[in-house]
């Protein structure tokens, strides 16, 4: 029969061929997407892992650079620190600008630590030690400093302790000198002999030896002036008197060599005529005689002045005549 209802050998062979089709083309794009989610999911992958490098390197470099701004921030305060410390202290200063000492030492390798860009974590840590180190050093110096200034405070209390006892002492001293000296001039002045019974005899010497009192001037040899000296103060001893005669004419009679002064305390320096020791001993009365000689003696009056420690202590006055006797 040329129409049936019935599938003929040639329709059912190419439905088989279109299933195989199908299929296999299922199988396909089965495998293709297979492989596309299988990309997708190495792609993803890879780019988390290598987002979770990128973020841990950057932590990484995040904390480096945090640490070492921390490291340079503390050596920033440790060295304001030295600066305040050694900013008034020549003494310090010297110790710290040297070369050699510790702290130029520390600060020399901190700072070629820090300066680098790329610093290691070892290399910070050892930065950050080295300024554990330099703030013990500057705390040392602290420490000195203080130890120092108490001492110089100490120092200074006690130099003007000494100012002020040195100032009381030489003020006591000014005043006990003062008492002294006002006590030896007291002395001095109160151990000037006094002098009495001064008496002047004009002598006329013989052949024979004698001597006879005359007031003629042409027959007079030498006055011979008498007194006694005595004081309670002066100690016994040798003392010095010295003996002016003026003449007539108001000129000081003095000897051959002529051009001796007297320093006198009241009259300033004056010639003397005769300067004689005594032997004195202390609380008596001494006898003195003086003899003074002279060719030719004038007509007229002789003033005769005893002076002993500068002053003036007796004076009297002797007549000479042309002819005739006197007392």
């Amino acid at each position: 029969m040329a129409n049936t209802n019935y599938p003929s050998a040639e329709n059912s062979q190419t439905t088989v061929v279109k299933k195989s089709n199908n299929t296999a083309k299922n199988i396909i794009i089965g495998v293709l997407a297979a492989g596309l989610l299988g990309t997708w999911a190495y792609f993803l992958y890879s780019k988390n892992e290598s987002d979770k490098t990128i973020q841990e390197k950057s932590v990484a470099v995040t904390q480096a650079m945090t640490a070492k701004d921390s490291a340079q921030a503390l050596y920033s305060l440790t060295l304001q620190r030295l600066d305040a410390l050694t900013g008034e202290n020549n003494t310090l200063k010297n110790q710290v600008s040297d070369n050699n000492s510790q702290i130029s030492k520390l600060k020399a390798e901190i700072s070629s630590i820090l300066s680098k860009k790329n610093a290691s974590d070892a290399e910070v840590r050892r930065a950050k030690a080295l300024i554990a180190q330099l703030n013990q050093t500057i705390a040392n110096l602290e420490a000195e400093n203080a130890r120092l200034t108490g001492e110089n405070q100490v120092l200074a209390a006690n130099n003007t302790q000494l100012t002020t006892e040195k100032q009381v002492l030489e003020t006591n001293l000014q005043t006990t000198t003062a008492e002294k000296d006002e006590l030896a001039s007291t002395v001095d002045v109160a151990s000037t002999f006094s002098a009495s019974n001064i008496s002047i005899t004009p002598v006329n010497e013989k052949r024979n030896g004698k001597e006879k009192t005359t007031t003629t001037a042409k027959k007079v040899d030498k006055l011979v002036v008498s007194f006694d000296v005595e004081n309670r103060v002066a100690r016994s001893g040798p003392a010095d008197l010295y003996v002016i005669v003026t003449g007539p004419d108001g000129k000081v009679i003095t000897d051959a060599a002529g051009g001796a002064t007297l320093s006198t305390r009241q009259d300033g320096d004056k010639p003397y005529t005769y300067k004689t020791t005594v032997q004195y001993e202390q609380g008596t009365r001494k006898s003195v005689q003086v003899p003074m000689r002279q060719e030719h003696f004038q007509t007229g009056n002789y003033k005769i002045e005893i002076y002993q420690n500068g002053f003036k202590i007796a004076e009297g006055v002797r007549s000479l005549k042309k002819g005739g006797l006197f007392g």
